[in-house]
């Protein structure tokens, strides 16, 4: 198995790039073969059904689960390198160990690691954590929860930001609160790497789109490629996949 990426001596590498990526659990496969770029200053979304192996691509690229084959560069190096890991943000889909600390400590906590941190101020105000920082993290709903997982993920000030479902349990004014920020972040140069169920974020925010069915692309393009004979992303991410197992 080779995680570096061939293409990591040139002069300006993409940010993330996985070639050829296989993962197995109990002797199942769940991803098989996946290929799927980010480009700098671009936001990616990564579509598929439950199961498809949208969070163990992200887990992959974090180093926080190793591969059984394939490529992955990310920010020219592998995953978890620790000369890169401080320019890498992640937002997992659910963070238990947080529970019994107040948001607001969470954060300082967090933002103290960084020479150079964001402003949390101005994450507060983006995300409006403002009314949350003296709860405790286990008493947040769970979109609040959405909200401060997101604050701590951006504080390092990342190149590149994975973000496993951001909006999951957020309200439409969080949600577009969180759409705001994103696109800041695409405007200040930050590559972003989304999961997402919601086919109107993606139609809303990606620069790229990759659709998963049973861990391999199924279909990837922009939003107005793969829209270009009138469907619309929801009819196109249906046509490509396949019914979750179970459902």
């Amino acid at each position: 198995m080779d995680l570096t990426d061939p293409d990591a001596d040139l002069p300006v590498p993409l940010p993330l790039r996985v070639q050829a990526l296989s993962v197995g659990f109990a002797g199942r496969a769940v991803l098989d073969g996946l290929d799927v770029t980010a480009r700098r200053g671009e936001i990616t979304a990564v579509l598929g059904p439950n199961g498809a192996g949208k969070t163990t691509l992200v887990r992959c690229c974090t180093g926080l689960v190793r591969p059984d084959g394939g490529r992955i560069s990310v920010l020219g190096g592998p995953p978890g390198d620790r000369r890169s890991s401080a320019r890498v943000g992640l937002m997992p889909q659910s963070t238990g160990a947080w529970s019994g600390i107040r948001a607001g400590e969470l954060l300082r906590y967090l933002a103290g690691l960084y020479a150079t941190p964001q402003d949390l101020g101005l994450l507060v105000a983006e995300l409006r954590l403002e009314p949350l920082l003296r709860t405790p993290y286990r008493r947040l709903s769970g979109g609040q929860q959405q909200a401060v997982n997101l604050a701590a993920a951006l504080v390092g000030r990342p190149e590149l930001v994975f973000l496993d479902e951001p909006t999951a349990g957020m309200d439409p004014h969080a949600r577009r609160a969180t759409w705001s920020l994103l696109e800041r972040l695409r405007s200040a140069g930050v590559t972003v790497v989304l999961t997402t169920h919601a086919m109107e974020e993606a139609a809303a925010l990606a620069d790229q789109v990759f659709i998963l069915d049973r861990g391999r692309v199924a279909v990837a393009g922009t939003v107005a490629e793969l829209t270009r004979d009138g469907q619309s992303l929801e009819d196109v991410f249906l046509a490509h996949t396949s019914l979750p197992a179970g459902a």
